[in-house]
């Protein structure tokens, strides 16, 4: 299904996807049933990616692109400050940059009603503490994006009305995560500390998120699912000391979970470990034994039907490619190495060096090299996650 939405999202014609799909399946399986599975997965992953493109394409953003017009959008992101930079002859200033969802269009040819993700641009200050759920309107320009999730860049100009006001939940939510942020302090540390917690990356440079990708910590830069499965272990462990219902301590697990995302803000990483730990959670109250690979399967789709674009998305892939690696081949590293250290130090070296392994592919492609020091740079970052994690 993964492969399918991937493949539709950079082959335009159906058609094409259809055939490689077919072919791919019937090379790699000799039994027809297996075979059958793959192309339906594909199949289902492609047109999933299909219908979705079809949506951005089609909508009334496209006629008016170029053009200015009234508009108002759902903010979907919290909003972060981009570089001021050169372009060409150019100097383009900073702006507020966010991901939102246009509700509303009004042109000289009428008023439309929509529901399309746009990526919104302004320099406009009163954006400044805007929150996820909150309405805003104004003129704006309507760009064609590089963005392949969005229908339109929108660059507003002038004044950007704040239309309503952030819920109670949603205030709370950023309360916190302001409050994390304004205590982390200041230099590398300050900033890495809130991207590990709850996802801001506001405070990280770009020279720092460049250090940390040639040092091979990249997913520390931001929550990844490591965080999101050590959380619900903590809680987990902690509602024993509660609940002797087993039921009522997984309820509770998954309402803290449930929580954990609004607060760091959904990504690739946090979906796929909420849709995994989730399957867990479901086999456990039936007294069922979870099986790892399944439930990372299970969690794979989806991720992938709720949001095919995903599909595309690098950290995601690292995230599947690491929980892979440390599934399948951590426990063979782990006894391999056994045998000539103490046991408990296997444990603790094979998980980074599997995850290496498995997204050595993939770093490679990203950054053009693979550092042989990034797996004793994760082991000696290791113990500190989890504590950083529970405690921020």
């Amino acid at each position: 299904m993964w492969l399918g939405a991937l493949v539709q999202s950079y082959v335009a014609p159906w058609r094409i996807s259809l055939v490689a799909i077919a072919l791919t399946a019937f090379v790699l399986f000799g039994k027809k049933q297996r075979a059958l599975v793959v192309i339906i997965a594909l199949l289902l992953g492609s047109t999933i990616m299909s219908f979705r493109a079809q949506a951005l394409t089609q909508t009334v953003l496209m006629q008016y692109l170029g053009s200015e017009v009234q508009i108002t959008a759902q903010v979907i992101t919290d909003p972060n400050r981009t570089a001021p930079k050169v372009s060409g002859r150019n100097y383009v200033a900073s702006n507020w940059s966010f991901l939102a969802s246009a509700i509303e269009l009004t042109s000289s040819a009428g008023t439309y009603k929509l529901k399309i993700p746009i990526r919104v641009m302004s320099p406009a200050k009163n954006l400044i503490g805007l929150l996820p759920g909150q309405t805003i309107s104004g003129r704006a320009v309507l760009v064609k994006s590089k963005e392949a999730r969005v229908a339109a860049l929108v660059l507003f100009h002038g004044e950007v009305r704040i239309e309503t006001s952030a819920s109670l939940w949603a205030r709370s939510l950023g309360a916190i995560r302001i409050g994390l942020r304004n205590t982390s302090g200041d230099g590398d540390a300050g900033a890495l500390i809130p991207g590990m917690v709850l996802g801001d990356t506001s405070k990280q440079s770009a020279d720092f998120k460049l250090a940390m990708k040639r040092s091979g910590l990249t997913h520390l830069v931001a929550v990844s699912g490591a965080n999101f499965a050590i959380v619900s272990g903590f809680v987990l462990w902690l509602m024993q000391f509660l609940f002797r219902n087993r039921n009522y301590r997984i309820g509770a697990t998954a309402l803290s979970l449930i929580f954990f995302i609004a607060l760091v803000r959904p990504s690739p990483s946090v979906l796929r470990a909420a849709a995994m730990a989730a399957v867990v959670l479901v086999a456990m109250s039936h007294r069922h034994a979870a099986d790892s690979l399944p439930a990372l399967g299970f969690a794979i789709a989806a991720v992938v039907i709720a949001d095919p674009w995903q599909s595309r998305d690098a950290g995601f892939a690292l995230s599947v490619l690491a929980t892979g690696g440390i599934l399948l081949a951590a426990p063979k590293i782990i006894n391999s190495f056994a045998r000539f250290v103490p046991r408990k130090f296997a444990e603790a070296l094979a998980p980074p060096i599997a995850a290496t392994l498995f997204c050595a592919p993939v770093l490679v492609a990203l950054s053009g090299f693979l550092s042989p020091m990034s797996v004793i740079a994760n082991l000696l970052a290791a113990p500190a996650v989890a504590p950083i994690t529970v405690l921020g």
